[in-house]
């Protein structure tokens, strides 16, 4: 992914603790070479990125294929139950062609909103029916090709997905239903003899992780071995956690233990693992990942859209839980939408303001969504920092203002995904003045993408 060295003039950059004018940042093999401040005008040869530039955004969770649910799965009323067999009809028409189109398409998306890597929590792994393709990982090869040509970098989470459900009289839980074959790979030594087998092409711009789809989809006694797979690699290892109460209950039922507790008690806690969701845990569950270093991801656009709940942001920082963000679903793509949600939705619970800073909200939609995929080296305008970049305008209606009180707010409170006027990826100028370098009409591959997938 790295490219020929360029140099990038920054009418306003954020640099972590404020907004410094005239930045030049210049780029070598992909990463920052050297930060200069104090620079009134573009030096020769540089590139002008006009307005507010932050580091690149970090999609910390992502199921790519949900981009076809948009508009559809808001008709009506239904829970996060209904929603899912809506997902499922949609999972099931999906082949490495199609899912290569809709995934390319979504990144392009993505990479207009600022968004420089993401995080894709894949499980659609066989045919349906659960039939390998030829090649075993063709769907998981597709998202990788997807990313690449759209210019983002992806952390491909490639999942374990065993059962339907929580059995308080079969340790394997429920076998999966029909739409849920194509998911599994049988056993959990099944699924790490086959993502052992995918090999990336670049790894600056793919990397490959571990997921466990939930405590619903994984027995207890399969857990183990996706921690230590992701051990042995010291790679990422995600987890959906608690996003319903349902889960809870059925786990305490079969179990005696809350999810967080059941994967505690086998190993999948940790410094690098990330529980996405985490909407509904006890304080027990706060403690256990905050003491593990456990990192929660929050998506409040799509835990609102499915009317999940608000997870315990705040107290699962307080404990010692990194927070990160991803658009999950969706049912929206902006990460400066979702940072503006956790902040927004946790007034909305305790009817209190300011229990993050803009800078820390930006934190959590860039350095620290970049750590919980694998790459602690991204998310700050920093010498040796991957050259990763992302402009806001500040001429827009939303952010036009006085450029005297500029500061994270203007991005956090004021500006949108459609404010994104650049969009820089390992030096490369992606996206300029609001238009795809590499996807030309984003919007017309995005219909054919889901027209495609309509019965």
């Amino acid at each position: 992914m790295s490219t020929a060295g360029a140099a990038y003039w920054l009418e306003h950059a954020w640099l972590g603790d404020r907004v410094e004018p005239g930045v030049t940042v210049e780029t070598a093999a992909g990463r920052i070479a050297a930060v200069r401040t104090g620079t009134p005008g573009p030096p020769p040869g540089a590139t002008a990125l006009r307005g507010l530039t932050l580091p690149g955004l970090a999609n910390a969770h992502s199921h790519a294929f949900h981009r076809a649910l948009r508009s559809e799965v808001q008709v009506g009323s239904g829970t996060f139950w209904t929603w899912r067999d809506a997902m499922y009809r949609t999972a099931g028409r999906l082949t490495p062609d199609t899912y290569h189109a809709l995934a390319r398409a979504a990144y392009a998306e993505m990479a207009l909103a600022g968004i420089t890597a993401v995080g894709e929590f894949h499980y659609l792994h066989h045919a349906p029916g659960g039939t390998p393709y030829s090649d075993p990982n063709a769907m998981g090869e597709a998202l990788i090709a997807a990313a690449a040509e759209a210019g983002i970098r992806i952390t491909l989470l490639d999942t374990l997905y065993l059962s339907s459900g929580l059995s308080a009289t079969d340790p394997a839980g429920e076998p999966p239903t029909p739409d849920q074959l194509r998911f599994s790979d049988g056993t959990a030594d099944a699924w790490a003899a086959r993502v052992s087998a995918l090999r990336t092409p670049d790894p600056e711009q793919a990397l490959v992780g571990a997921a466990v789809h939930s405590v619903r989809a994984v027995p207890p006694g399969q857990l183990g071995a996706v921690a230590a797979w992701a051990e042995a690699r010291s790679a990422p290892l995600h987890v959906h956690l608690s996003e319903q109460t349902a889960e809870n209950d059925a786990c305490l039922a079969a179990h005696g233990r809350t999810p967080t507790g059941l994967l505690a008690d086998h190993g999948v806690l940790g410094p690098r693992t990330t529980a996405v969701h985490a909407t509904h845990l006890t304080e027990e569950d706060v403690a256990l990942l905050g003491a593990s270093r456990t990192g929660t991801c929050m998506c409040p656009t799509t835990e609102r859209d499915l009317a999940d709940g608000i997870g315990p942001a705040v107290a699962l920082e307080a404990a010692g839980s990194p927070l990160s963000l991803g658009s999950d679903s969706h049912a929206v793509i902006d990460l400066l939408e979702e940072a503006r949600a956790m902040e927004l939705d946790e007034r909305l619970r305790t009817r209190k303001r300011g229990h993050w800073t803009a800078a820390a909200l930006l934190r959590a939609a860039s350095g620290t969504g970049h750590a919980a995929l694998g790459r602690p080296d991204a998310g700050r305008i920093e010498q040796g920092m991957l050259a990763d970049l992302t402009t806001i305008a500040l001429d827009s209606v939303r952010t036009a203002g006085p450029r005297a009180t500029l500061g994270a707010e203007t991005a956090v409170f004021a500006a949108t995904a459609a404010d994104v006027r650049h969009t820089v990826v390992g030096g490369r100028h992606v996206v300029r003045d609001g238009a795809h370098a590499l996807v030309p009409d984003v919007p017309t591959a995005l219909a054919e993408a889901v027209a495609a997938l309509r019965p």
